[in-house]
């Protein structure tokens, strides 16, 4: 396929790229092709780092003089994947139409993960497999390759970060209900670090999905001339799948995705960061969640304000992600809408409890429906601040927005909040 042209008249760059890998999926089914797309789109991305580092290299000028580009302790240092030459993107276009394309891009994640051990795990191995056909494989890899096509390396990367991001974005809303699982609608994001502003300090999401709330506090720091580098960010997630998917998407933006852990056991059994106090939580938890293993933990010391339903998961979330709060820490998180009103198994105390607190729930916003993918529950999102100390405006007050009538329709199924409602 020829280079994908970027034309103001045209539609923009990443719809035309997701129309033709959609043309390409064929018989297979959305939730297995995003592993293969978002797969090689990280291939792209790392080689093309490595190239640019590698052409540093054998120039050699100043504290480059005498550097082997062989040598991957050279990219090490300097935060850069190492790239063995049988995974290099130019290697692999060269065999894109061979019929045995498969077995050479497994075989290149898998050199890939040995050269870079915090990539053990991540990488998708699922080229060769018998409903791939190589022909589309070797379509993929043209696609792909002509993302960035032309652009400086350093903008390459940011353009392979943003059509990473708007590829998750719509295999979620092609996979409907299971896509909700590990993508959270964009414009909520947005919405939430908006109102949050997480300039520097450490950012926490304990259910972390594809790493969303992470990619868009990044953004909002460069946006508002902020450092980058004021803020480290800590995840975890259950799903093993779901945190491979995180960790691409962080790397591919050049974020630091060490402290983002997976386990299976999830948060209320196993907190992957039991001590951290954080500046900032920004989270998405799953609604209503029946199986959480409340049973097992009713006298948990992070049950501050009554031990949440064995049946309901919404006040465990809530009072999980207080007592991660740092002195001045605040939270924006999405809750089921039930939890405003319910009162069953105790809830009704837990909410009056942490309303006596005062000082912690700082401003509730009612959200309007169809806003995510996969439930059609109504939810809110809950703004906790512990900083609403003597001297604060509202002390005492709990600011509520009625957002229900804003946003439009997308499709048939999913609503959004533009720009302009989200100011």
């Amino acid at each position: 396929m020829g280079k994908v042209e970027k034309d103001s008249k045209e539609e923009p760059l990443e719809k035309q790229l997701w129309k033709a890998a959609d043309k390409l999926r064929k018989n297979i089914d959305a939730a297995e092709y995003k592993h293969v797309v978002l797969g090689l789109i990280f291939l792209k991305y790392i080689s093309d780092s490595f190239e640019e580092m590698y052409t540093r290299l054998q120039i050699g000028e100043g504290e480059m003089a005498g550097a082997d580009p062989e040598d991957s302790d050279e990219y090490k240092a300097e935060n850069i994947f190492f790239v063995p030459p049988e995974a290099r993107w130019p290697y692999l276009v060269a065999r894109a139409k061979h019929h045995d394309i498969g077995g050479h891009v497994d075989a290149a994640m898998d050199t890939i993960e040995k050269e870079n051990p915090i990539l053990k795990g991540v990488l998708p191995k699922v080229f060769a497999r018998q409903n791939l056909d190589p022909a589309s494989l070797g379509g993929l890899i043209d696609l792909v390759g002509n993302i960035a096509l032309g652009d400086a390396k350093a903008r390459s990367a940011d353009v392979l970060g943003h059509v990473f991001e708007y590829f998750l974005g719509e295999f979620a809303l092609a996979e409907g209900k299971q896509g909700g699982q590990f993508y959270t609608p964009r414009s909520i994001v947005e919405l939430l670090v908006a109102m949050l502003e997480p300039y520097r300090g450490r950012v926490f999401d304990p259910c972390c999905g594809s790493g969303g709330m992470f990619v868009q506090s990044e953004k909002f720091v460069e946006e508002h001339q902020g450092r980058v580098n004021d803020i480290s960010i800590y995840g975890q997630e259950s799903n093993q799948t779901t945190w491979r998917l995180a960790k691409m998407n962080l790397a591919i933006r050049g974020i630091d995705a060490s402290q983002v852990k997976w386990n299976n056991e999830g948060s209320f059994l196993n907190d992957a960061h039991k001590d951290l106090k954080a500046d900032f939580i920004i989270a998405n938890p799953p609604f209503n969640v029946s199986d959480w293993s409340g049973e097992l933990l009713r006298n948990d010391g992070r049950w501050k304000y009554g031990a949440p339903p064995a049946g309901n998961a919404n006040f465990a979330w809530l009072q999980h992600f207080i007592y991660h709060l740092a002195p001045n820490g605040r939270a924006g998180v999405v809750l089921a809408k039930g939890a405003l009103t319910s009162k069953t198994s105790g809830e009704g105390e837990i909410r009056k409890a942490l309303i006596a607190d005062g000082n912690l729930i700082d401003c509730i916003v009612n959200l309007p429906a169809k806003l995510f993918l996969n439930t059609q529950i109504p939810a809110a999102l809950w703004f906790m601040n512990r900083a609403r100390t003597n001297g604060h405006p509202r002390k005492g007050e709990i600011l509520f927005i009625d957002a229900r009538n804003l946003g439009h329709l997308i499709n048939r199924r999913t609503r959004e909040l533009s720009h302009e409602d989200i100011q």
